[in-house]
Parts: structure tokens; sequence; C-alpha cells
């Protein structure tokens, strides 16, 4: 019996697509935006329903509450995402700097602690 896969893994069975387009399991932050915008819609359409009364506007509301929250979202997930990647990225290169450049004569760490004992054999 196979084990199910992780959250977050890309499943090995069929992808599940929105609309045939958004392949909700593997892009990052399409189900989370998928699912509050939902939550979002039902919000803002059984709201304007109770304070209105009239169906067809609060259909309405209820599309335009959907595609608001999911692109708000959306966006702020995407930012979040990109910003995270940028800040791994930065991570590694400098990780990788400092595994070149340890004890050889490029090391700013040693030309550091080399300007430091100068300065403290001065006075």
């Amino acid at each position: 019996m196979a084990a199910a896969p992780e959250p977050g893994e890309p499943g090995k069975g069929k992808p599940f697509k929105l609309l045939g387009i958004l392949d909700v399991e593997n892009i990052p932050c399409a189900r989370d935006s998928v699912l509050y915008g939902s939550l979002g819609s039902v919000v803002a359409g059984l709201g304007h329903f109770l304070l209105t009364s009239r169906i067809r506007r609060s259909c309405d509301v209820g599309v335009g509450g959907f595609i608001v929250v999911t692109l708000g979202c959306w966006f702020h997930c995407r930012y979040n995402y990109a910003k995270l990647r940028i800040q791994e990225r930065t991570a590694r290169e400098g990780i990788k700097n400092k595994i070149l450049y340890e004890s050889t004569h490029l090391d700013p760490e040693r030309k550091l602690t080399a300007t430091a004992a100068t300065e403290q054999s001065k006075t």
C-alpha cells in the first residue's frame, strides 16, 4: 500500500487543476488563495444579502468578493514567497563565500582581527 504524499509535496497521481489551468497542488499560494477567496465570497455575498435582501446583487457582490480576496491573498503570498527566496539566495551566497575565503588572505574576518590586534598592541 503506497503512503500518502506529505502536504506540499507534488502528488504522483493526476494533478488537481482548477478550471483546467491552475494546478492547485503544485503552485505555491494557489490553494490558500482559492480557499480564502471562496470564504470571502460567502461572507461578502451572505452579508450583502442579509443587509439588503437582494439576491441578484448579492451574487454579484459574492463574485466580486471572491475576486478581490483571491487576488489580494495571491499577491500577498507571492510577495512573501519571493522575498523569502531572495533571503535564501543571499544566505546561500554568504555561506558559499565563507567556505571559499575562510583562512585565506581574502577572509574579511581575518583582516578585522588583524587590524584589532595591531590597534591593541599600539595601546
